[in-house]
Protein backbone atom coordinates (compact mmCIF):
# COMPACT_ATOMS: atom_id res chain seq x y z
CA UNK A 1 0.00 0.00 0.00
CA UNK A 2 2.82 2.34 0.88
CA UNK A 3 4.63 1.64 -2.41
CA UNK A 4 1.41 2.30 -4.29
CA UNK A 5 0.91 5.62 -2.56
CA UNK A 6 4.50 6.67 -3.27
CA UNK A 7 4.09 5.62 -6.91
CA UNK A 8 0.93 7.72 -7.23
CA UNK A 9 2.74 10.71 -5.78
CA UNK A 10 5.65 10.28 -8.19
CA UNK A 11 3.24 10.14 -11.09
CA UNK A 12 1.73 13.42 -9.96
CA UNK A 13 5.00 15.31 -9.98
CA UNK A 14 5.59 17.84 -12.72
CA UNK A 15 7.26 16.58 -15.85
CA UNK A 16 8.32 18.52 -18.92
CA UNK A 17 5.22 18.77 -21.07
CA UNK A 18 5.09 18.82 -24.84
CA UNK A 19 4.52 22.36 -26.14
CA UNK A 20 1.19 22.82 -27.82
CA UNK A 21 -0.63 25.54 -29.71
CA UNK A 22 -2.83 27.95 -27.79
CA UNK A 23 -4.80 30.65 -29.60
CA UNK A 24 -4.18 33.05 -26.71
CA UNK A 25 -0.49 33.38 -27.58
CA UNK A 26 -1.48 34.66 -31.03
CA UNK A 27 -2.26 38.04 -29.44
CA UNK A 28 1.24 38.85 -28.10
CA UNK A 29 2.84 37.24 -31.16
CA UNK A 30 0.72 39.49 -33.40
CA UNK A 31 1.91 42.50 -31.38
CA UNK A 32 5.56 41.57 -31.97
CA UNK A 33 4.95 40.86 -35.65
CA UNK A 34 3.45 44.32 -36.00
CA UNK A 35 6.20 46.12 -34.04
CA UNK A 36 9.11 44.17 -35.55
CA UNK A 37 7.99 43.73 -39.13
CA UNK A 38 4.74 45.33 -40.32
CA UNK A 39 5.05 48.85 -38.91
CA UNK A 40 8.79 49.40 -39.67
CA UNK A 41 8.40 47.91 -43.15
CA UNK A 42 5.46 50.20 -43.92
CA UNK A 43 7.43 53.25 -42.77
CA UNK A 44 10.49 52.08 -44.70
CA UNK A 45 8.53 51.65 -47.93
CA UNK A 46 6.84 55.06 -47.61
CA UNK A 47 9.74 57.22 -46.32
CA UNK A 48 12.84 55.32 -47.44
CA UNK A 49 16.01 54.51 -45.55
CA UNK A 50 17.41 56.94 -42.95
CA UNK A 51 20.74 56.63 -44.75
CA UNK A 52 19.23 58.50 -47.71
CA UNK A 53 18.83 61.64 -45.58
CA UNK A 54 21.29 64.07 -44.10
CA UNK A 55 21.99 63.72 -40.42
CA UNK A 56 19.90 66.75 -39.37
CA UNK A 57 17.00 65.56 -41.52
CA UNK A 58 17.29 62.11 -39.95
CA UNK A 59 16.70 63.64 -36.52
CA UNK A 60 13.60 65.41 -37.84
CA UNK A 61 12.40 62.11 -39.29
CA UNK A 62 12.88 60.42 -35.92
CA UNK A 63 10.75 63.10 -34.29
CA UNK A 64 8.08 62.51 -36.90
CA UNK A 65 7.96 58.85 -35.94
CA UNK A 66 6.68 59.88 -32.51
CA UNK A 67 3.54 61.37 -34.08
CA UNK A 68 0.38 59.23 -34.03
CA UNK A 69 -0.03 57.11 -37.16
CA UNK A 70 -3.25 55.83 -38.67
CA UNK A 71 -2.24 52.15 -38.49
CA UNK A 72 -1.50 52.50 -34.78
CA UNK A 73 -4.94 53.96 -34.20
CA UNK A 74 -6.48 50.85 -35.78
CA UNK A 75 -4.19 47.99 -34.76
CA UNK A 76 -3.73 48.55 -31.02
CA UNK A 77 -7.38 49.29 -30.15
CA UNK A 78 -8.40 46.16 -32.07
CA UNK A 79 -5.78 44.01 -30.33
CA UNK A 80 -6.68 45.43 -26.91
CA UNK A 81 -10.36 44.72 -27.55
CA UNK A 82 -9.58 41.12 -28.49
CA UNK A 83 -7.50 40.77 -25.32
CA UNK A 84 -10.34 42.05 -23.12
CA UNK A 85 -12.80 39.65 -24.76
CA UNK A 86 -10.43 36.75 -24.08
CA UNK A 87 -10.05 37.90 -20.47
CA UNK A 88 -13.81 38.04 -19.96
CA UNK A 89 -14.18 34.51 -21.36
CA UNK A 90 -11.37 33.14 -19.19
CA UNK A 91 -11.45 35.47 -16.17
CA UNK A 92 -11.62 32.56 -13.71
CA UNK A 93 -8.07 31.54 -14.74
CA UNK A 94 -6.57 34.99 -14.24
CA UNK A 95 -4.44 35.61 -11.14
CA UNK A 96 -2.55 38.67 -9.95
CA UNK A 97 1.01 37.83 -8.82
CA UNK A 98 2.85 40.48 -6.77
CA UNK A 99 5.07 41.63 -9.64
CA UNK A 100 2.06 42.14 -11.91
CA UNK A 101 0.49 44.24 -9.14
CA UNK A 102 3.72 46.29 -9.10
CA UNK A 103 3.39 46.74 -12.88
CA UNK A 104 -0.20 47.95 -12.40
CA UNK A 105 0.96 50.47 -9.77
CA UNK A 106 3.71 51.72 -12.10
CA UNK A 107 1.23 52.06 -14.95
CA UNK A 108 -1.36 53.77 -12.72
CA UNK A 109 1.13 56.40 -11.52
CA UNK A 110 2.10 57.10 -15.14
CA UNK A 111 -1.57 57.79 -15.84
CA UNK A 112 -1.82 60.02 -12.78
CA UNK A 113 1.15 62.07 -13.97
CA UNK A 114 -0.96 63.23 -16.92
CA UNK A 115 -2.65 65.62 -14.46
CA UNK A 116 0.55 67.71 -14.06
CA UNK A 117 2.14 66.95 -17.43
CA UNK A 118 3.75 69.75 -19.45
CA UNK A 119 1.61 68.69 -22.42
CA UNK A 120 -1.47 66.90 -21.01
CA UNK A 121 -3.00 66.14 -24.43
CA UNK A 122 0.08 64.39 -25.82
CA UNK A 123 0.78 62.71 -22.49
CA UNK A 124 -2.75 61.30 -22.31
CA UNK A 125 -2.65 60.10 -25.93
CA UNK A 126 0.65 58.29 -25.38
CA UNK A 127 -0.58 56.85 -22.09
CA UNK A 128 -3.72 55.38 -23.68
CA UNK A 129 -1.53 53.70 -26.30
CA UNK A 130 0.63 52.28 -23.51
CA UNK A 131 -2.36 50.86 -21.65
CA UNK A 132 -3.49 49.08 -24.81
CA UNK A 133 0.00 47.66 -25.36
CA UNK A 134 0.33 46.37 -21.79
CA UNK A 135 -3.17 44.87 -21.97
CA UNK A 136 -2.43 43.10 -25.25
CA UNK A 137 0.85 41.58 -24.01
CA UNK A 138 0.35 40.74 -20.35
CA UNK A 139 -3.22 39.46 -20.03
CA UNK A 140 -3.30 36.95 -22.94
CA UNK A 141 0.15 35.64 -22.01
CA UNK A 142 -0.87 34.97 -18.41
CA UNK A 143 -4.07 33.25 -19.55
CA UNK A 144 -2.31 30.96 -22.03
CA UNK A 145 -2.03 27.23 -21.41
CA UNK A 146 0.93 26.12 -19.26
CA UNK A 147 2.28 24.12 -22.20
CA UNK A 148 1.90 26.92 -24.77
CA UNK A 149 5.35 27.76 -26.18
CA UNK A 150 5.31 31.53 -26.60
CA UNK A 151 9.10 31.67 -26.87
CA UNK A 152 8.95 29.58 -30.04
CA UNK A 153 6.57 32.11 -31.60
CA UNK A 154 8.81 35.01 -30.61
CA UNK A 155 11.81 33.23 -32.12
CA UNK A 156 10.00 32.90 -35.43
CA UNK A 157 9.11 36.62 -35.38
CA UNK A 158 12.68 37.71 -34.72
CA UNK A 159 14.04 35.16 -37.19
CA UNK A 160 11.79 36.50 -39.96
CA UNK A 161 12.66 40.11 -39.07
CA UNK A 162 16.38 39.31 -39.14
CA UNK A 163 16.24 37.55 -42.49
CA UNK A 164 14.10 40.37 -43.92
CA UNK A 165 16.78 42.90 -42.99
CA UNK A 166 19.54 41.06 -44.88
CA UNK A 167 18.61 42.26 -48.42
CA UNK A 168 17.86 45.75 -47.08
CA UNK A 169 21.32 46.05 -45.54
CA UNK A 170 22.97 44.67 -48.67
CA UNK A 171 21.24 47.18 -50.96
CA UNK A 172 21.27 50.41 -48.88
CA UNK A 173 23.95 52.96 -48.17
CA UNK A 174 25.28 53.12 -44.60
CA UNK A 175 24.39 55.96 -42.28
CA UNK A 176 27.31 58.40 -42.24
CA UNK A 177 28.19 61.51 -40.25
CA UNK A 178 31.26 63.69 -40.80
CA UNK A 179 32.50 61.23 -43.43
CA UNK A 180 32.40 58.47 -40.84
CA UNK A 181 30.30 55.34 -41.34
CA UNK A 182 27.86 54.92 -38.44
CA UNK A 183 26.40 51.57 -39.51
CA UNK A 184 23.30 50.22 -41.24
CA UNK A 185 19.70 50.56 -40.06
CA UNK A 186 17.93 48.01 -42.27
CA UNK A 187 14.19 48.64 -42.28
CA UNK A 188 14.36 50.48 -38.96
CA UNK A 189 14.74 54.16 -38.19
CA UNK A 190 17.99 53.81 -36.29
CA UNK A 191 20.94 51.45 -36.46
CA UNK A 192 20.63 50.69 -32.75
CA UNK A 193 17.20 49.15 -33.32
CA UNK A 194 18.69 46.77 -35.89
CA UNK A 195 21.40 45.85 -33.39
CA UNK A 196 18.81 45.14 -30.70
CA UNK A 197 16.80 43.00 -33.12
CA UNK A 198 19.91 40.97 -33.94
CA UNK A 199 20.82 40.60 -30.27
CA UNK A 200 17.39 39.30 -29.25
CA UNK A 201 17.31 36.98 -32.25
CA UNK A 202 20.67 35.59 -31.10
CA UNK A 203 19.48 35.03 -27.52
CA UNK A 204 16.31 33.28 -28.68
CA UNK A 205 18.42 31.18 -31.07
CA UNK A 206 20.57 29.97 -28.18
CA UNK A 207 17.41 28.70 -26.51
CA UNK A 208 16.30 26.97 -29.72
CA UNK A 209 19.63 25.12 -29.89
CA UNK A 210 18.71 23.25 -26.73
CA UNK A 211 16.09 21.29 -28.66
CA UNK A 212 17.05 18.61 -31.21
CA UNK A 213 16.18 18.39 -34.88
CA UNK A 214 15.13 21.31 -37.03
CA UNK A 215 14.79 23.62 -34.02
CA UNK A 216 18.51 23.33 -33.41
CA UNK A 217 19.32 23.77 -37.10
CA UNK A 218 17.12 26.85 -37.42
CA UNK A 219 18.64 28.26 -34.22
CA UNK A 220 22.17 27.94 -35.63
CA UNK A 221 21.19 29.58 -38.94
CA UNK A 222 19.37 32.51 -37.33
CA UNK A 223 22.22 32.99 -34.83
CA UNK A 224 24.64 33.45 -37.73
CA UNK A 225 22.37 36.01 -39.40
CA UNK A 226 21.84 37.84 -36.09
CA UNK A 227 25.59 38.15 -35.42
CA UNK A 228 26.14 39.50 -38.93
CA UNK A 229 23.39 42.11 -38.45
CA UNK A 230 24.93 43.31 -35.19
CA UNK A 231 28.31 43.78 -36.88
CA UNK A 232 26.74 45.58 -39.84
CA UNK A 233 24.77 47.91 -37.56
CA UNK A 234 27.95 48.59 -35.55
CA UNK A 235 25.95 48.25 -32.34
CA UNK A 236 28.79 47.51 -29.96
CA UNK A 237 26.54 47.82 -26.93
CA UNK A 238 24.04 45.23 -28.21
CA UNK A 239 26.81 42.82 -29.17
CA UNK A 240 28.53 43.14 -25.81
CA UNK A 241 25.31 42.73 -23.83
CA UNK A 242 24.27 39.76 -25.98
CA UNK A 243 27.45 38.05 -24.78
CA UNK A 244 27.26 39.25 -21.17
CA UNK A 245 23.55 38.68 -20.46
CA UNK A 246 23.38 34.87 -20.98
CA UNK A 247 26.58 34.31 -18.99
CA UNK A 248 25.37 36.51 -16.13
CA UNK A 249 21.94 34.84 -16.17
CA UNK A 250 23.46 31.35 -16.00
CA UNK A 251 25.77 32.27 -13.12
CA UNK A 252 22.94 34.00 -11.24
CA UNK A 253 20.62 31.00 -11.51
CA UNK A 254 23.40 28.64 -10.43
CA UNK A 255 24.22 30.73 -7.36
CA UNK A 256 20.53 31.25 -6.58
CA UNK A 257 19.88 27.50 -6.70
CA UNK A 258 22.95 26.71 -4.61
CA UNK A 259 22.15 29.29 -1.95
CA UNK A 260 18.37 28.74 -2.25
CA UNK A 261 17.66 32.42 -2.72
CA UNK A 262 16.00 34.56 -5.36
CA UNK A 263 17.92 35.67 -8.50
CA UNK A 264 17.05 39.23 -7.49
CA UNK A 265 19.10 38.84 -4.30
CA UNK A 266 22.06 37.42 -6.24
CA UNK A 267 22.02 40.32 -8.73
CA UNK A 268 21.43 43.12 -6.22
CA UNK A 269 25.14 43.49 -5.23
CA UNK A 270 26.07 44.43 -8.84
CA UNK A 271 24.54 47.94 -8.86
CA UNK A 272 25.70 48.44 -5.28
CA UNK A 273 29.26 47.53 -6.29
CA UNK A 274 29.07 49.87 -9.28
CA UNK A 275 27.98 52.72 -7.02
CA UNK A 276 30.81 52.01 -4.59
CA UNK A 277 33.44 51.89 -7.38
CA UNK A 278 32.12 55.14 -8.83
CA UNK A 279 32.42 56.82 -5.44
CA UNK A 280 35.98 55.53 -4.98
CA UNK A 281 37.43 55.77 -8.49
CA UNK A 282 35.27 58.52 -9.96
CA UNK A 283 34.31 58.94 -13.65
CA UNK A 284 33.96 55.18 -14.02
CA UNK A 285 31.45 55.59 -16.84
CA UNK A 286 33.97 57.75 -18.75
CA UNK A 287 36.62 55.04 -18.47
CA UNK A 288 34.18 52.42 -19.75
CA UNK A 289 33.21 54.73 -22.60
CA UNK A 290 36.82 55.07 -23.70
CA UNK A 291 37.28 51.31 -23.97
CA UNK A 292 33.95 50.75 -25.75
CA UNK A 293 33.56 53.78 -28.02
CA UNK A 294 36.98 55.46 -28.11
CA UNK A 295 35.64 58.62 -26.44
CA UNK A 296 34.85 59.77 -22.92
CA UNK A 297 31.21 60.77 -23.49
CA UNK A 298 29.57 57.49 -24.58
CA UNK A 299 29.10 59.00 -28.04
CA UNK A 300 27.66 62.19 -26.57
CA UNK A 301 25.34 60.53 -24.07
CA UNK A 302 26.95 62.06 -21.00
CA UNK A 303 26.16 65.53 -22.41
CA UNK A 304 22.49 64.58 -22.65
CA UNK A 305 22.61 63.08 -19.15
CA UNK A 306 23.98 66.30 -17.65
CA UNK A 307 21.06 68.23 -19.12
CA UNK A 308 18.58 65.55 -17.98
CA UNK A 309 19.89 65.65 -14.42
CA UNK A 310 19.51 69.44 -14.38
CA UNK A 311 15.87 69.15 -15.47
CA UNK A 312 15.22 66.37 -12.93
CA UNK A 313 16.40 68.77 -10.23
CA UNK A 314 13.66 71.20 -11.23
CA UNK A 315 10.88 68.62 -10.67
CA UNK A 316 12.49 65.88 -8.58
CA UNK A 317 9.49 64.06 -7.05
CA UNK A 318 6.75 64.02 -9.71
CA UNK A 319 8.57 64.84 -12.95
CA UNK A 320 7.27 66.54 -16.08
CA UNK A 321 4.53 64.01 -16.77
CA UNK A 322 4.45 60.74 -18.68
CA UNK A 323 6.26 61.22 -22.03
CA UNK A 324 5.75 64.96 -21.70
CA UNK A 325 9.32 66.22 -21.89
CA UNK A 326 10.90 65.21 -25.20
CA UNK A 327 9.25 65.98 -28.57
CA UNK A 328 6.14 67.71 -27.23
CA UNK A 329 6.23 70.87 -29.34
CA UNK A 330 8.43 73.91 -30.04
CA UNK A 331 7.94 75.25 -26.51
CA UNK A 332 8.95 71.99 -24.81
CA UNK A 333 11.65 72.27 -22.11
CA UNK A 334 13.85 69.93 -24.16
CA UNK A 335 13.76 72.48 -27.01
CA UNK A 336 13.79 75.75 -25.10
CA UNK A 337 16.47 74.92 -22.53
CA UNK A 338 18.63 72.15 -24.06
CA UNK A 339 22.02 73.10 -25.52
CA UNK A 340 22.81 72.70 -29.23
CA UNK A 341 22.03 69.34 -30.79
CA UNK A 342 20.45 68.03 -27.58
CA UNK A 343 17.29 69.97 -28.56
CA UNK A 344 16.52 67.36 -31.26
CA UNK A 345 16.92 64.29 -29.04
CA UNK A 346 13.89 61.97 -28.71
CA UNK A 347 15.02 60.76 -25.29
CA UNK A 348 17.81 60.98 -22.72
CA UNK A 349 19.29 57.68 -24.01
CA UNK A 350 18.90 56.28 -20.50
CA UNK A 351 15.69 54.62 -19.41
CA UNK A 352 16.21 55.36 -15.73
CA UNK A 353 16.90 59.07 -16.27
CA UNK A 354 13.87 59.34 -18.56
CA UNK A 355 11.70 57.71 -15.91
CA UNK A 356 12.88 60.33 -13.42
CA UNK A 357 12.30 63.09 -15.95
CA UNK A 358 8.74 61.99 -16.60
CA UNK A 359 7.60 60.65 -13.20
CA UNK A 360 10.23 61.81 -10.71
CA UNK A 361 11.75 59.75 -7.92
CA UNK A 362 8.35 58.20 -7.18
CA UNK A 363 8.07 56.78 -10.68
CA UNK A 364 11.66 55.55 -10.58
CA UNK A 365 11.01 53.78 -7.27
CA UNK A 366 7.92 52.05 -8.72
CA UNK A 367 9.93 50.96 -11.77
CA UNK A 368 12.76 49.53 -9.65
CA UNK A 369 10.27 47.67 -7.44
CA UNK A 370 8.61 46.18 -10.53
CA UNK A 371 11.99 45.05 -11.93
CA UNK A 372 13.11 43.45 -8.66
CA UNK A 373 9.74 41.75 -8.15
CA UNK A 374 9.91 40.30 -11.69
CA UNK A 375 13.42 38.94 -11.13
CA UNK A 376 12.24 37.43 -7.85
CA UNK A 377 9.26 35.79 -9.58
CA UNK A 378 11.61 34.01 -11.99
CA UNK A 379 12.68 31.80 -9.09
CA UNK A 380 9.51 29.74 -9.50
CA UNK A 381 10.25 29.30 -13.20
CA UNK A 382 13.76 28.08 -12.35
CA UNK A 383 12.35 25.47 -9.98
CA UNK A 384 10.27 23.89 -12.76
CA UNK A 385 11.86 24.73 -16.12
CA UNK A 386 15.53 25.82 -15.77
CA UNK A 387 16.01 26.37 -19.51
CA UNK A 388 12.98 28.65 -19.72
CA UNK A 389 14.12 30.53 -16.61
CA UNK A 390 17.58 31.04 -18.13
CA UNK A 391 16.07 32.49 -21.31
CA UNK A 392 13.68 34.82 -19.45
CA UNK A 393 16.41 36.04 -17.09
CA UNK A 394 18.77 36.53 -20.03
CA UNK A 395 16.22 38.68 -21.85
CA UNK A 396 15.42 40.61 -18.66
CA UNK A 397 19.10 41.34 -17.96
CA UNK A 398 19.70 42.40 -21.56
CA UNK A 399 16.82 44.89 -21.29
CA UNK A 400 17.84 46.15 -17.84
CA UNK A 401 21.40 46.81 -19.00
CA UNK A 402 20.38 48.26 -22.37
CA UNK A 403 18.37 50.92 -20.57
CA UNK A 404 21.63 52.33 -19.25
CA UNK A 405 22.42 53.44 -22.83
CA UNK A 406 18.96 53.64 -24.42
CA UNK A 407 15.40 54.35 -23.29
CA UNK A 408 12.84 51.56 -23.55
CA UNK A 409 10.97 51.48 -20.20
CA UNK A 410 7.26 52.03 -20.91
CA UNK A 411 8.21 53.74 -24.15
CA UNK A 412 5.52 53.36 -26.78
CA UNK A 413 6.12 50.39 -29.08
CA UNK A 414 9.70 49.73 -28.03
CA UNK A 415 10.48 46.07 -28.69
CA UNK A 416 12.54 45.64 -25.53
CA UNK A 417 9.74 46.99 -23.35
CA UNK A 418 7.33 44.50 -24.91
CA UNK A 419 9.86 41.73 -24.26
CA UNK A 420 10.15 42.63 -20.59
CA UNK A 421 6.35 42.53 -20.35
CA UNK A 422 6.48 39.03 -21.83
CA UNK A 423 9.09 37.97 -19.26
CA UNK A 424 6.91 39.33 -16.44
CA UNK A 425 3.78 37.66 -17.81
CA UNK A 426 5.58 34.34 -18.33
CA UNK A 427 6.72 34.46 -14.70
CA UNK A 428 3.10 35.21 -13.83
CA UNK A 429 1.99 32.02 -15.54
CA UNK A 430 4.28 30.01 -13.28
CA UNK A 431 2.84 31.82 -10.27
CA UNK A 432 -0.54 30.24 -10.91
CA UNK A 433 -1.55 27.07 -9.02
CA UNK A 434 -1.55 24.97 -12.21
CA UNK A 435 2.28 25.13 -12.15
CA UNK A 436 2.67 23.92 -8.59
CA UNK A 437 3.98 20.50 -9.62
CA UNK A 438 1.00 18.69 -8.05
CA UNK A 439 -1.81 17.55 -10.36
CA UNK A 440 -5.14 19.34 -10.23
CA UNK A 441 -7.18 16.42 -8.78
CA UNK A 442 -4.75 16.07 -5.87
CA UNK A 443 -4.80 19.78 -5.09
CA UNK A 444 -8.60 19.86 -5.17
CA UNK A 445 -9.17 16.64 -3.21
CA UNK A 446 -11.17 17.03 0.01
CA UNK A 447 -9.22 17.51 3.21
CA UNK A 448 -9.46 14.53 5.59
CA UNK A 449 -8.15 14.92 9.10
CA UNK A 450 -6.43 18.18 8.22
CA UNK A 451 -4.49 16.57 5.30
CA UNK A 452 -5.26 15.57 1.75
CA UNK A 453 -5.42 11.76 1.28
CA UNK A 454 -2.58 11.11 -1.18
CA UNK A 455 -0.22 13.54 0.48
CA UNK A 456 -1.03 12.04 3.90
CA UNK A 457 -0.25 8.52 2.65
CA UNK A 458 3.04 9.67 1.15
CA UNK A 459 4.07 11.29 4.42
CA UNK A 460 3.21 8.12 6.35
CA UNK A 461 5.26 6.00 3.95
CA UNK A 462 8.22 8.35 4.39
CA UNK A 463 7.96 7.94 8.16
CA UNK A 464 7.80 4.10 7.92
CA UNK A 465 10.78 4.03 5.56
CA UNK A 466 12.79 6.20 7.94
CA UNK A 467 11.90 3.94 10.91
CA UNK A 468 12.94 0.77 9.00
CA UNK A 469 16.23 2.34 7.99
CA UNK A 470 17.02 3.18 11.62
CA UNK A 471 16.30 -0.44 12.70
CA UNK A 472 18.79 -1.75 10.14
Amino acid sequence: MYRASIRSLDQGRARPSTPKFDKLVLVPISAFAYVLIASPLLIYLTTGSPADLKFATQLQALQGLMAPRLENKIFWPALAAISLILVLRNRSRLTWPPHIVCLAAYLAFAGTSVLWAFSPELSFSRYVLQVMIVTSIVLPTMLASPTADLMRGLFLCFAFASILNVPCVLTQEPIAYDNRVMGYAGIYSFKGVLGECGAIALLLSLHEMIYPGWRRVSGIIVAGVAIWLMFMSQSKGSLGLAILAPILAGLSLFVAKTMRVSPAIVLLPIPLLYGALTAIIGNLINRISWYLYGNYTLSGRTIIWDFANYEIGRRPFFGWGYQSFWLVGPDAPSVVEAPGWVKAMPSAHNGYLDTQLEMGYIGLALLVIFIIATLHALRRVADREPARAWLLLTLALFIILTNVLETTWMRGMETLWLLFLVAAAEAGRYWQPSHSGVPEPMRRAPVIGGRRPNVAQARESDQVGHFQKRRR
